[in-house]
């Protein structure tokens, strides 16, 4: 598997950087359901601040990844995926940079609004983050809605986006699905298609 992306699939880093990311926005789902059913405590203070941490994980990867598109390049569409097709799923991958970019930000934001202590913001300890405001409840409160709106709309993406590639590996049995798993194998060339 290449390191860079080519016309058939992606490369490793491209892989590592989707499924990382996958997980992690899995994790922080969970998480933020969960802290928000326990009664205040220091494990419910420790998981916000583990959900803060994470989320500004996932902040700062999807910036990368966004470097990373620039300088790599992204796969061709696979052969036979109609323009529209083609437009819907780039207009989805930027929605979802997009969200993936305002959800950490619109909860910083919100941390920093509520007018808790800059030191309660942190990257797993190793280094404080800057209030984004003043203490502000209107501002708090526009950004705790802000942040439950993109939750909505990363679900309802992510779900379109996870039947997509599925109808595209069932239904139309092409490898758009296949050239984002770390462990298939590349598509074969035309002269090593039997018959051909």
């Amino acid at each position: 598997m290449p390191i860079k992306n080519d016309a058939d699939r992606w490369g490793w880093i491209s892989l590592g950087f989707h499924w990382l990311t996958v997980v992690m926005v899995l994790g922080l789902v969970v998480v933020g359901f969960l802290m928000q059913e326990l009664p205040n405590s220091s494990t419910k203070s420790e998981l916000y601040s583990l959900h803060k941490t994470f989320g500004l994980t996932v902040l700062g990867l999807t910036v990368l990844r966004l470097l990373w598109r620039l300088f790599a390049g992204a796969p061709a569409p696979v052969a036979g995926t109609p323009r529209w097709q083609s437009a819907i799923a780039s207009l989805a991958h930027g929605a979802l940079y997009v969200i993936l970019l305002a959800m950490p930000l619109s909860g910083w934001l919100f941390h920093s609004a509520s007018g808790f202590p800059p030191r309660n913001l942190s990257w797993f300890g190793l280094f404080k983050l800057p209030s984004l405001s003043d203490r502000d409840p209107a501002l708090r409160d526009f950004a705790l809605a802000a942040h439950e709106w993109l939750f909505i709309a990363l679900a309802v993406i992510v779900t379109a986006h996870a039947l997509a590639a599925l109808k595209h590996h069932y239904l139309d049995r092409d490898r758009t699905l296949a050239r984002m798993l770390p462990l298939a194998k590349p598509a074969p060339k035309p002269q090593d298609t039997p018959g051909a």
